[in-house]
């Protein structure tokens, strides 16, 4: 299963985690609480961990051609709640 990941700096890691399960909670099964979430969506797995540095996401789908799609959606998605601060998403492919 394709899965990358990234770990991205910011002091509102739970905010941002939570901003996004409940955006998504409409429309795909989601659980969540302040500091870890999952979100299955149709274009695969997304789990978030929040701590009080870093927001750290973990994207993994069953179809190769789109990872690069799904960590596209979620980083846009996030990037937007975070419209005050530059995130930065530097995904690492696992091996």
């Amino acid at each position: 299963m394709p899965t990358s990941r990234v770990d991205v700096t910011t002091a509102y890691a739970s905010r941002y985690l939570q901003q996004l399960c409940k955006h998504w909670a409409h429309k795909f099964p989601v659980e969540f609480d302040p500091n870890h979430g999952t979100i299955d969506l149709s274009l695969g797995r997304t789990v978030l961990d929040a701590d009080a540095a870093a927001l750290h996401i973990t994207v993994s789908t069953d179809e190769g051609g789109s990872l690069e799609r799904l960590e596209s959606v979620v980083a846009d998605h996030i990037k937007r709640f975070a419209f005050r601060e530059e995130l930065i998403f530097d995904w690492k492919q696992a091996t």
